[in-house]
């Protein structure tokens, strides 16, 4: 479990991020995040690319139909625009963002503003997705969710694609993905 990180009134700033396969509850976890925060009267932004349109344009919303407003984005860079005097940001899908939006978490941190971000670790291949790997080589907290994995029942860390589709972005579902284990991905076709 995360326990947020007290520094008795100062302002201080850092970046979490969130991440995991599809279907492990990244989302569901940065939402429970956020409301916490605004729960304390923070003053919260929350970002999501705008090509994720999957549930709907203007929140963020989990799996589980859980949801918060959001403002969807087209650039990393809209989100420096749009989050003046925040004490908080939180940032949705992560891996479908340019690499600036490395540079933008930084900027935020060093601002004092606690930057949360969620996002796949690994895309449909087992391979590093996007800024992932950069987010999480600057991240002062990780949190790795764990799916379970429909074939076996065991942990599962990977999402494997279910439909015959080469590009690395496609946005799914259920119809298009299953959370496996390591073991039951390889004996898959997505290799």
């Amino acid at each position: 479990m995360f326990i947020e990180p007290s520094y008795k009134g100062e302002n201080r700033g850092w970046i979490e991020v969130i991440c995991g396969s599809m279907f492990s509850g990244k989302t569901e976890e940065l939402i429970r995040r956020l409301r916490r925060v605004k729960i304390a009267n923070l003053k919260v932004e929350i970002f999501k690319p705008a090509i994720d349109n999957r549930y709907s344009e203007g929140a963020v919303v989990s799996h589980d139909s859980n949801e918060i407003l959001s403002t969807p984005v087209r650039s990393s860079q809209n989100i420096l625009l749009l989050s003046q005097d925040v004490d908080v940001v939180g940032i949705d899908e992560a891996q479908f963002f340019d690499e600036e939006i490395i540079n933008v978490c930084e900027i935020l941190a060093r601002k004092g503003v606690r930057v949360i971000v969620a996002g796949l670790d690994m895309d449909y291949k087992a391979r590093p997705f996007g800024p992932m790997p950069q987010l999480l080589a600057i991240a002062d907290y990780i949190t790795k969710l764990h799916a379970i994995c429909v074939k076996c029942g065991n942990i599962a860390n990977i999402s494997y694609r279910k439909v015959p589709q080469d590009s690395q972005v496609l946005l799914g579902e259920k119809e298009s993905y299953e959370p496996r284990c390591r073991h039951c991905y390889y004996e898959g076709e997505n290799i």
